[in-house]
């Protein structure tokens, strides 16, 4: 018996943390399909949700294709950005002079509005990986970057006094103090800015490419079919919530003191 209560342990409380949200959703998707069952709205105005599963399960295998081209575009893309901005924070860190230089221009690249600037991405990059990587690592940098640069900030003074007497190097310092304290402001960043990435993903394949959920959307579109547009939505906000969970996941293996304290009452 107690081995089966330790398996289920983790499965009850798991079903009472995602609960609430199934249940909200559920009942959205409920009142969805009754509005548009009572009020009898045309299902090119407003399709009901069981319409929209079933022209999604007609179409799976190229809404899987296009899926996989977005969620390898946000992944590279991704990777890219964190790769940038880990890079500009240790060198930002190490130079505040040039934290004063690089932020404002930071700022000014995130005013732009990514309809206008991915057309222009894909212009200069073409029609392939490239622009969506591209683009995906624009609009994920800075969240990235602003998120490491805070933790950074957030050291414990004493630790590093404390290491500094001791004779530890800058460097030394920064691996020992620096990085563990920017953890948690890693993850926060990473989190929000994974939702930007299958964003920024779609919209460089919307405005030009030949695979993947933007340009599904697009082409579903102009064939007057919201159904599928809706359907590829539907996709694109799974992908989101997958690698959002993926995101907790690699934070709860990497901080396992955070579950230490999440039980403790």
């Amino acid at each position: 018996m107690s081995s089966r209560s330790a398996l289920w342990r983790p499965a009850a409380r798991l079903l009472a943390h995602a609960g609430p949200a199934i249940a909200a959703v559920l009942s959205l998707l409920v009142a969805w399909e009754a509005y548009v069952q009572l009020s009898g709205i045309a299902p090119t105005m407003l399709p009901a949700p069981s319409r929209i599963v079933a022209a999604g399960l007609g179409q799976w295998q190229s809404l899987a294709t296009h899926s996989l081209a977005t969620l390898q575009a946000t992944t590279l893309g991704f990777a890219a950005s964190l790769v940038a901005a880990f890079g500009f924070s240790v060198l930002i860190d190490f130079c505040r002079p040039l934290r004063r230089a690089l932020f404002p221009v930071l700022v000014i690249s995130q005013t732009l509005p990514l309809v206008a600037i991915a057309p222009l991405i894909v212009l200069w990059f073409g029609f392939g990986l490239v622009p969506k990587i591209v683009l995906v690592a624009l609009v994920t940098f800075f969240p990235m970057l602003v998120a490491l640069v805070e933790g950074y900030a957030a050291t414990d003074r004493d630790i590093e006094a404390l290491l500094a007497s001791m004779g530890a190097t800058r460097r030394r310092r920064f691996v020992l103090a620096r990085l563990p304290s920017v953890l948690p402001y890693f993850f926060a960043g990473l989190r929000i800015s994974i939702t930007y990435a299958v964003v920024g993903a779609i919209f460089a394949e919307y405005a030009g490419s030949r695979h993947g959920l933007g340009i599904y959307i697009l082409n579903a579109k102009n064939n007057f079919r919201p159904d599928l547009v809706l359907a590829a939505v539907f996709v694109s906000a799974g992908i989101t919530l997958l690698l959002f969970g993926a995101a907790s996941l690699l934070q709860r293996l990497a901080m396992p003191w955070t579950r230490l304290a999440e039980r403790t009452p």
